[in-house]
């Protein structure tokens, strides 16, 4: 399935796209898209079955999409991770992969501002394959075992601000501001999505494109990644892992480095799991 959440910030409801294309308003059988609703099959199923009925009410197409998942829990970033990536900045592969964290606060929505921050010179992009989690995970043994807790997919954006990386001791400064991390336009269910490495990735920036990829260049794929994430800290249901980006960011290109800045529209697409499209503006909210 395809679920999403809309209406207005802090108000969204839950909703989904039937087998017709046509978005459909499920708060009558489901309170939220969440962890919950994500590790529970027999909602799951309600869902199913409720738009199999065409009985659940149309949403609005003018009504605004919100993050595809409420608030997560956890917002857990790896670094490195795609080869070409790293050999565009002149890193090295890491053996293990390099963990951080973002604040629930800087997902929104698949069509919100990216708000930049005050005085920001250094303002990147990163698309990823985001995964939510549907089961808890904790010591998984393998990464099969770990592949089965996912609950879901979406697009994302994992907004950096360079300058607040460069000489710090951690990631988290440049990765922690508001709307870093947009997500969306829909929650896919793996049963939709028949190989996490194998599918497309790709970001425009004021319709030039700057980076295409592929999930199969991953140097952890996304099963080996939550298994590792589950030795360090208990994975929730709803929290959501940000896989890694590949090259093309804006740090790797040539000078004058193409930063974000206001006014640049951003759109971002995984194969499958939908397209955002976003607009940088230096007026924060």
């Amino acid at each position: 399935m395809k679920l999403l959440r809309v209406g207005a910030k802090g108000a969204e409801r839950p909703a989904a796209i039937d087998e017709h294309g046509v978005l459909r308003d499920v708060s009558a059988v489901a309170p939220e898209i969440d962890g919950a609703l994500l590790g529970d099959p027999a909602a799951l199923g309600a869902i199913q079955r409720a738009l199999a009925s065409g009985t659940l009410p149309e949403v609005d197409a003018a009504a605004r999409i919100g993050a595809p998942i409420a608030r997560p829990g956890k917002v857990i970033g790896v670094g490195l991770n795609y080869t070409d990536h790293a050999a565009a900045i002149g890193a090295a592969i890491p053996e293990r992969p390099v963990v951080f964290l973002k604040p629930g606060t800087t997902v929104s929505g698949p069509y919100d501002a990216i708000e930049l921050p005050r005085d920001s010179a250094a303002t990147d992009h990163e698309v990823e394959l985001g995964v939510v989690i549907g089961r808890r995970l904790r010591d998984c043994p393998d990464a099969a075992t770990a592949l089965g807790a996912v609950g879901g997919y979406v697009t994302a954006n994992d907004v950096t601000e360079r300058n607040g990386i460069a000489g710090e001791p951690t990631w988290v400064k440049g990765k922690s501001y508001d709307t870093f991390t947009p997500i969306g336009p829909w929650l896919v269910t793996p049963d939709e999505v028949a190989e996490p490495q194998a599918l497309r990735l790709h970001l425009w920036v004021n319709g030039e494109q700057r980076q295409a990829g592929s999930t199969g260049d991953m140097v952890s794929g996304v099963g080996e990644v939550l298994r590792y994430l589950s030795t360090l800290m208990t994975l929730e249901p709803g929290d959501l892992v940000l896989t890694g980006t590949p090259a093309g960011v804006a740090v790797s290109r040539p000078e004058p480095k193409p930063y974000l800045r206001d006014g640049d529209v951003v759109v971002v697409e995984v194969a499958g799991l939908g397209r955002q499209q976003t607009l940088a503006t230096g007026v924060r909210g």
